[in-house]
């Protein structure tokens, strides 16, 4: 599942972390694997959304809605990646992650995030594709309301 957190001011909720297959900082969307572990394994989407949302962002979301479902990689491995739309959002704890991660949230206007995630760049981090897509629907959301 990949979250797409936006706020009723029209501020993306991002996150970076340090990703150790390509030995950078990556700037994300939260997102995480749905039944990844035993207690999760009949988790549903949405729930595994929501867990992953309040887990890396201490943000909690009223509603959930799904957006766009397809593969994240077809020709190397077989995962489908489920998008959705979080609002209605509360800040209930820090956010961070698990004990094995190192997860920064950020706030970022939606009118600022081209320039933002260049910056980002300019700072040594890469941006995780998705990210794009992601932006693709916030800001067609956004035109539409």
């Amino acid at each position: 599942v990949v979250i797409l957190p936006l706020t009723a001011s029209k501020t993306v909720i991002m996150i970076d972390q340090d990703r150790v297959s390509v030995d950078k900082r990556i700037v994300e969307f939260p997102a995480g694997i749905c039944s990844d572990l035993e207690a999760h394994r009949e988790e549903s989407l949405e729930n595994a959304a929501r867990r992953e949302l309040v887990e890396e962002t201490g943000y909690q979301a009223k509603k959930m809605t799904p957006l766009t479902t397809g593969p994240s990689a077809s020709g190397v491995i077989s995962s489908i990646m489920t998008f959705f739309l979080a609002e209605g959002l509360t800040k209930i704890s820090q956010g961070g992650g698990d004990e094995t991660e190192d997860i920064h949230v950020h706030e970022v206007p939606l009118k600022k995030v081209d320039s933002w995630l260049r910056k980002m760049e300019k700072n040594g981090m890469l941006v995780d594709p998705k990210v794009y897509a992601g932006l693709y629907f916030l800001e067609k959301l956004v035109r539409s309301s």
